[in-house]
């Protein structure tokens, strides 16, 4: 199964994926049914998650056959619920790049003023460029943007928009894929072009850096005051087990003062 999943990322757009998963998930998992593990997002119970990720990254229970949430969208989705009031109190907020797990439940939340945007998803309600996103400073209490930055050409650019358009005392989840626990500043070089190399060099075909341990830094640079946060080492193991939540991520919180 988790050759065949990789397969299918690899050679199938991200835009076509997004239309015709949910539904083939959904049948996927009539094999997943039992008792394993939950989704906090959904609430949905599986024997496992689905196996998810590209050639040797591929990782095992995975993605929420239910709702397509991943690990990183369901430690998200706990650190919203548990560390902050994005679940109380009103609060405008732009989604970039879209995940579908939160889409429908953001658009259903009576205290947000809710606006998706990405250059190309058919999620997305606006098509915007993210290193010129098309909105006025201070718009927005909220920002979300999760595996973006390893693709865009300038990521400090792409975060200082963001920061941009975020009102003092608002809050972005700026998350990137960390491939090496021991690459000590981002790696990114221009002459890399061809998708080959960038697999081999980034760990995907569409990357164009890899983010080291400076990345807390790069956001800083952008405009941020920064808290890295190990929330998923503050959770209880059980917890952390149910949930199938990844065991290192930092959640990069970043704060417009």
């Amino acid at each position: 199964m988790k050759k065949i999943i990789s397969f299918v990322i690899r050679q199938i757009p991200r835009k076509y994926l997004q239309l015709i998963s949910p539904l083939a998930l959904k049948i996927l998992g009539l094999f997943y049914r039992g008792k394993g593990v939950e989704c906090p997002v959904c609430g949905s119970q599986f024997r496992a998650f689905i196996p998810y990720g590209r050639g040797t990254s591929a990782r095992n229970n995975a993605l929420c056959p239910n709702c397509q949430a991943l690990e990183r969208h369901r430690l998200i989705w706990l650190y919203l619920r548990e560390k902050t009031d994005f679940f109380q109190t009103s609060k405008k907020v732009l989604h970039i790049a879209p995940e579908s797990c939160f889409i429908h439940r953001f658009e259903k939340m009576k205290n947000l003023d809710y606006i998706t945007a990405d250059i190309e998803s058919p999620l997305a309600k606006v098509k915007m460029d993210i290193h010129q996103i098309p909105f006025q400073d201070d718009t927005f209490e909220v920002a979300f943007c999760n595996h973006v930055m390893e693709h865009v050409e300038n990521d400090i650019q792409a975060m200082s928009e963001i920061h941009r358009v975020l009102k003092p005392g608002g809050w972005a989840i700026i998350q990137v894929p960390f491939f090496s626990d021991t690459l000590a500043t981002t790696f990114e070089d221009k002459n890399i072009t061809s998708p080959a190399e960038k697999f081999k060099a980034y760990g995907q075909e569409d990357h164009v850096r890899m983010y080291g341990k400076d990345y807390g830094r790069r956001l800083e640079k952008a405009g941020f005051q920064v808290v890295e946060d190990d929330f998923v080492k503050q959770l209880d193991p059980k917890i952390v087990e149910k949930y199938a939540l990844p065991a290192q991520e930092i959640i990069y919180l970043s704060k417009k003062i």
